[in-house]
């Protein structure tokens, strides 16, 4: 066993050696560094080698080796186990001891500096003075982390399995012995072979590595030390150009910024001032809190900086001139009074621009109700002839356009205080709406008076009536002109006539309407005056006005006062009436008027004789015809199965029903318009197919009234009275086209109503 050799050899060197005192002064010498006093150098009897043995034992005690059990009679005997140990504690005393790492014990704190220094080797793995050291790897390891000259660590055998133990330990030995001076104090078998190493001796090996290299060790030392305050200063000149780079870069920035807001100039435009604050305000959320958080990390920056010095006790760094942090702190405060007058300008800018708004508005406001004042004036103040009066009413129409586009810039002008959120103006008191108000009230004025002078010269040019007459058609027309547009619709105008009396049926009105606005070019006053001019001629057949009478009295021999109401005649006529017609009560007590008799009484048989001979009636028809089912067939045809393209309908010969005249499967719309008769009516259903301007195809049927202006009036009538026995048959009709010429049924015009709400 490698233990028990060890304690032989040391058990014989230890009889042999401390038995002769000679040799115990000269290892105390060594290890003391001093004396041992008088003793006995030639000691041959048994008490002078116990006297000399005590004295050295005496020595070990007072160096602080505490001795247990042992005594010179113990050395002197060759007690071997005794004297091993003593051994063993003189060298852990003055061989080991010394070694501390970490302030652990000598054996942990040579354990763990072994570690350390193997640590970067893989194959090696350090954990006890026993085992971890069999295969020579950790030994050359030690030797290549301190000399790497002196062997090449890469090349030795480190298979796990095939390790070159004793090559790797004889290697080692040899090296330390030749090179570093350390004695081989182990056999290469007795490291190798044993499955036990003894930890004593191992130990001791190692210990003289460590001391070995102990001095090597300082020097690494003293150079990760110089290395470290290299370190040290490096990071701190990089610290303090960092410092002065940035709060440099900061300062630079807040002068810059405040330059800028110096030299801005307002251009007045609300615009303007509003991105101006929108800027500041985008500022403040971004670049202000950016240069918020690089103040403060200078700040730190500069006291890690001084910190590191303190630490080590170095001289503070003083920042170049103009970089210091109470520098910082003056040009921040500058900062921030800058801010606070960009602040003050800009507000002051918007206030200015705002109250410059309101100014503008109300100045042209004011102006513009002034002139729509002043015309209004002048329009009360026109006199003279009719046709004086005319000419003037017409110099101010032209005038109006003008005042219109005055008031676009007034709207322009409140558009402007809008966007800039001005609400309240204390200038003025008109709003746009007002002011539009205002002019369009006082365009339907000049309308008015316009059209009331002309309807005043086609008064006094009317000599063929009273005056009693004029008024009361002229008050009818105004009554009726519902959109005071001085001209009457069909529904107005059969109100009209129909309050004076006067009723025909719907297609006669629809005939008579449109025979006016032919010759007219609408039913205007003087267009009503003639037609009433050519109707009260007639009316001076007794027949005539009973007829009108029944009519109202729906053939009752007696006329009401409601009769006279719902007949819509104005209150005047009414109150005239139930003044001149001899009346009576009923049951209930409401009088019945007595018109036959009135009349009776009223007409001269001399009026009698000049009764025309032309009565209103000549003016209607009767319309009875039907519809052929061959009609209905077609159009369901063309409708649901798409055989046809398109229907033609015209009258019978004998006008007594409405017959299908041609159909057609053509795709040309040109071959449908080349169909229609240019001096014919006719009516026709056209299955109109058209594109989206978004995409997608669509189909309407189209109803379509042939009526040509070169056609015969009675043909005209016949058709417009037969329309609806056709239009009432056909289910499913999309759009409806009145047609007079050619360019009413063009593709673009019928695209053009068939594409709307499609």
């Amino acid at each position: 066993m490698v233990s028990d050799s060890y304690n032989l050899w040391w058990a014989i060197f230890g009889a042999s050696f401390l038995s002769d005192y000679l040799n115990w002064r000269d290892l105390q010498e060594i290890m003391g560094d001093t004396t041992l006093g008088r003793y006995n150098k030639n000691p041959r009897m048994r008490v002078q080698k116990a006297e000399n043995v005590n004295k050295a034992l005496e020595f070990i005690t007072s160096r602080g080796v505490k001795l247990t059990n042992i005594g010179p009679e113990d050395i002197i005997d060759g007690n071997l186990k005794l004297i091993l140990g003593m051994i063993w504690t003189l060298i852990l005393r003055f061989t080991i001891a010394d070694i501390s790492e970490e302030g652990l014990s000598a054996k942990e704190g040579l354990l763990l500096w072994c570690q350390r220094k193997t640590e970067p080797y893989k194959e090696v793995d350090v954990q006890d003075f026993s085992l971890s050291w069999s295969d020579g790897l950790a030994l050359c390891a030690l030797i290549h982390r301190h000399r790497p000259d002196l062997l090449d660590y890469d090349k030795l055998d480190k298979a796990a399995l095939q390790t070159d133990r004793h090559g790797n330990t004889i290697l080692a030995f040899t090296i330390a012995a030749e090179h570093l001076n350390i004695p081989q104090l182990l056999e290469v078998e007795d490291l190798c072979d044993s499955n036990h190493p003894d930890e004593r001796s191992v130990m001791t090996y190692i210990a003289s590595f460590f001391h070995a290299f102990s001095s090597m060790d300082q020097a690494e030392t003293v150079s990760r030390r110089v290395e470290k305050f290299a370190e040290l200063m490096q990071s701190v000149w990089v610290s303090r150009n960092d410092y002065e780079r940035r709060i440099r870069l900061l300062l630079s920035a807040l002068s810059e910024t405040q330059s800028q807001w110096e030299a801005t100039i307002f251009s007045g435009s609300y615009a303007d001032a509003k991105q101006q604050s929108t800027g500041f305000t985008t500022y403040k959320q971004t670049t202000k809190r950016t240069w918020v958080t690089e103040r403060q990390d200078v700040a730190t920056l500069f006291g890690n900086v001084q910190t590191k010095l303190k630490t080590y006790g170095l001289r503070e760094y003083v920042p170049p001139p103009g970089l210091a942090l109470p520098d910082l702190d003056e040009a921040w405060k500058g900062l921030l009074a800058s801010e606070a007058s960009r602040s003050r300008a800009i507000n002051a800018q918007i206030r200015q621009i705002k109250e410059t708004l309101r100014k503008k508005y109300a100045d042209l406001a004011n102006a513009f109700e002034r002139r729509l004042h002043a015309i209004s004036s002048e329009l009360t103040a026109i006199e003279g002839t009719l046709e004086s009066q005319q000419e003037q009413v017409q110099r101010i129409q032209t005038r109006l356009p003008a005042l219109s586009d005055v008031l676009a810039d007034v709207a322009s002008a409140e558009a402007e205080c809008g966007s800039a959120n001005v609400e309240e103006n204390d200038y003025t008191v008109f709003t746009c709406q007002d002011l539009e108000f205002e002019l369009e009230l006082l365009t339907q004025s000049v309308a008015k008076k316009i059209a009331f002078i002309d309807n005043q010269i086609v008064s006094r040019n009317m000599t063929n009536l009273t005056p009693a007459q004029l008024e009361q058609f002229e008050s009818t027309f105004r009554y009726f002109d519902k959109d005071e547009s001085n001209t009457l619709s069909v529904s107005e105008i059969a109100a009209a006539l129909a309050s004076l009396g006067i009723v025909y049926t719907d297609d006669d009105m629809v005939f008579i309407f449109e025979e006016l606005t032919e010759a007219y070019g609408a039913v205007t006053f003087e267009a009503f005056i003639n037609l009433l001019v050519d109707i009260t001629e007639d009316q001076t057949s007794p027949e005539q006005l009973r007829e009108a009478f029944r009519g109202i009295a729906t053939d009752k021999p007696f006329v009401t006062e409601l009769d006279l109401r719902i007949a819509h005649l104005p209150l005047p006529a009414i109150e005239y009436l139930r003044e001149a017609m001899p009346s009576t009560s009923n049951g209930a007590g409401e009088p019945e008027y007595d018109y036959e008799r009135w009349l009776d009484d009223l007409l001269t048989a001399t009026y009698k004789a000049l009764s025309s001979a032309h009565p209103p009636s000549t003016l209607s028809f009767a319309s009875g015809v039907g519809v052929n089912p061959q009609c209905l067939t077609d159009y369901q045809a063309l409708k649901l199965k798409k055989t046809h393209k398109y229907i033609i309908f015209t009258l019978s010969k004998d006008v007594t029903e409405i017959v299908v005249e041609k159909t057609s499967s053509s795709q040309s719309y040109e071959d449908f318009v080349g169909d229609l008769p240019e001096t014919e009516c006719r009516w026709a259903i056209y299955d109109f197919e058209f594109e989206k301007e978004e995409g997608g195809k669509r189909s309407k049927i189209c109803f379509i009234s042939w009526s040509p202006d070169d056609a015969k009036i009675k043909q005209k009538m016949l058709f417009a009275s037969s329309k609806d026995a056709l239009r009432r048959s056909l289910v499913g009709i999309a759009v409806e086209i009145q047609g007079t010429d050619f360019s009413e049924v063009a593709y673009e015009s019928v695209l053009d109503k068939a594409s709307r709400g499609a």
